[in-house]
């Protein structure tokens, strides 16, 4: 159905006094705008009957030329939101009838009647949206939603361009194809960049970078096959630099579409990305894209909860679903060609619950293709239990304190340093973990805010112990944040134990660096490994058992660094899914696909689970390089 047939049918289910004044699309949703004040804001059963007739998602909101003065409706909103729902900011989108509340207890403003929100609507004319406010302080979030809010006009605009395309006139014909190529993270860890394409679409999954690796950093984007002014959309799977470093540059290169992702994601990327211009800026690096690219990235996202299908392109339509891997983390669903052909996109995905998340979705309507990652996929690459592992945890941090050392945690800001973090905090709380202070350095304390705007997508436990029993385990007033280098040589020459979480996981670069050359000539110290090491990472050489390694002190200057304190890895805690876990999900995979294909591993573990998971499930299964292309359908 064209977007103009589905206008059409709108209209003839619109009573003579609708008063709309325009059609405009929000992505592949459908928005009508009316003049008439009484039907706009009494419009919700003739909503469902149009929704129930088209099959799209619409909404109808009152023209701009309705809406109350923006001093009037806040002092209104103020006015009628409870002060223990902890109402902060207000972001008004004019073009778009929207109002953001943020607000510290949402449940307090949306309940079970609507009937607040509505009072809200009907006074003012505006749209009120809820968003949590985090319970931390996040500068990010508050930039991005000034930055969405801001660019209202651009947004409105940029969201009903989407529609047209997702609308424009298609039939799959008799010649329909789908095709993958493979531009990064195939047979290694590192730069994840897949491109689907069939005759009328194309679309990227993930765009990364290998930030363990100088010569092997970015995606084949030289591929002839891709040219980014006819790619229709990009869509993250979660914001680890493997697998969205990248982005930005896609729109240096020509790229104007929409990036889609979890809101989480969203906001963690553009952290994320931040902080990868501000390392390299430090080290002297080439600088890919810098912060006005970030920023028109953000103007791009579209994002989308988890089991919320979307239309991408005409024949593309989109689910994410809960990868258990960090916040926001994705399964990537794609029904491609109205059911033609069905592909699951595992991205990292953890499938058992950590200390945080619940673990990732098993049960799917369709799925003919899986590509699942390999992080974990040798023979050997069985982990401890997670009991197991953080009573080793404890073991470490109790052994070190004993001799007085200090216990330095590299930690990947985004998943492990938050897993962390909740884990220590329950030690203490059980006094299974002496009284001492826990520095939480780099960008961990900024993510750890991200978090806090989201625990809704917290496991149960965290949930309840949040919603419940009212404690907050990133609250936890035993977590310091250094404010400065200062500080950090104040906690490196002081004497007596502390812990130290740190960025970044893998040593290359940030924090966790200058806290390793200052206490790893020390035997009473400690640094435990929490996270996987890339190749060639100072964090794999120091891991493998190496005692004297090269450290780069500035992009001038080297010196060797003896390592004598006692160095730890526990596998447990790690967000992948080991061995054992990658083979039950693929096993219990429901429906059962008809082709496997395995990424995001070393050669090793991708050669050898597509091995086993032939030989015992006599399922079809490839382990492709990068640049190399398959039909999939």
């Amino acid at each position: 159905m064209s977007s103009q047939d589905i206008i059409n049918k709108i209209k003839e289910l619109l009573p003579d006094d609708a008063g709309i004044s325009d059609f405009a699309f929000e992505g592949a949703n459908i928005v009508l705008y009316s003049k008439n004040k009484v039907f706009a804001v009494n419009s919700r059963e003739l909503t469902r009957k149009i929704v129930n007739n088209i099959k799209k998602r619409v909404e109808i909101r009152p023209d701009e030329v309705l809406l109350e003065d923006t001093n009037f409706t806040e002092t209104f909103i103020r006015k009628i939101i409870p002060k223990s729902a902890g109402l902060e900011d207000l972001w008004f989108d004019e073009k778009r009838s929207i109002v953001i509340l943020e607000v510290e207890k949402p449940s307090e403003v949306i309940n079970k009647t609507g009937k607040m929100l509505r009072d809200i609507t009907e006074k003012t004319c505006w749209v009120p949206i809820v968003r949590r406010k985090p319970a931390i302080k996040s500068d990010i979030i508050r930039n991005i939603r000034l930055t969405l809010y801001k660019n209202s006009i651009f947004r409105r605009k940029f969201l009903n361009k989407i529609g047209e395309r997702v609308y424009s006139n298609w039939e799959r014909d008799k010649k329909y194809w789908v095709r993958v190529s493979c531009l990064g993270g195939f047979r290694e860890v590192g730069r994840s960049c897949l491109l689907l394409q069939t005759p009328e679409s194309q679309v990227m999954v993930d765009c990364g970078i290998n930030i363990a690796s100088d010569e092997y950093a970015y995606p084949y984007l030289d591929a002839p096959e891709f040219d980014p002014k006819n790619l229709d959309a990009v869509i993250i799977s979660h914001a680890h630099l493997d697998h969205c470093g990248f982005l930005p540059y896609l729109f240096n290169y020509g790229f104007e579409g929409p990036v889609y992702c979890s809101e989480p994601t969203r906001d963690i990327m553009t952290l994320m990305q931040l902080d990868y211009i501000d390392i390299a800026e430090k080290e002297n690096k080439k600088l890919l894209y810098n912060s006005k690219d970030v920023k028109k990235l953000v103007k791009h996202i579209v994002t989308l909860n988890f089991g919320e299908v979307t239309d991408i392109t005409p024949d593309f339509r989109l689910t994410l679903f809960n990868a258990g891997h960090i916040l926001g983390s994705s399964m990537v669903h794609l029904n491609i060609g109205n059911g033609y052909h069905n592909l699951l996109y595992t991205g990292d995905y953890k499938f058992s619950s950590t200390q945080l998340l619940g673990p990732a979705v098993s049960r799917f309507q369709r799925v003919e293709t899986l590509i699942s990652e390999s992080t974990y996929g040798g023979v050997n690459d069985v982990q401890p239990s997670k009991e197991d592992s953080e009573a080793f945890l404890s073991r470490i941090i109790q052994e070190t304190v004993k001799r007085k050392g200090k216990v330095l945690i590299p930690v990947l800001g985004v998943g492990r340093a938050q897993e962390v973090i909740v884990l220590i905090d329950r030690m203490m709380r059980k006094n299974q973990l002496p009284d001492i202070p826990v520095f939480v350095d780099g960008m961990v304390w900024d993510i750890t805010a991200i978090h806090t705007a989201y625990p809704e997508l917290f496991n149960n436990d965290i949930k309840q112990l949040i919603f419940k029993e009212h404690h907050n385990p990133f609250l936890n007033p035993v977590f310091k944040q250094p404010g400065s280098q200062a500080e950090r040589m104040k906690i490196v020459e002081e004497e007596g134990p502390c812990v130290i979480l740190a960025t970044s996981g893998m040593l290359t670069g940030g924090p966790s660096v200058f806290y390793l050359e200052h206490l790893a000539d020390n035997p009473r110290n400690s640094m435990v490994f929490v996270s996987y090491q890339g190749k060639g990472s100072l964090g794999r050489i120091i891991q493998r058992g190496d005692k004297e390694v090269i450290l780069r002190v500035n992009s001038n200057r080297r010196e060797m660094l003896p390592i004598k304190l006692e160095v730890y890895t526990i596998e447990g805690l790690s967000g992948h899914s080991d061995r054992n876990q990658l083979m039950n999900f693929i096993s219990r995979l429901v429906p059962r696909p008809k082709r496997v294909i395995i990424d995001h591993g070393e050669q090793t573990n991708c050669l050898d689970l597509a091995s086993s998971v032939y030989k015992r499930m006599k399922i079809e299964t490839l382990a492709p390089r990068n640049l190399d292309c398959i039909r999939l359908a």
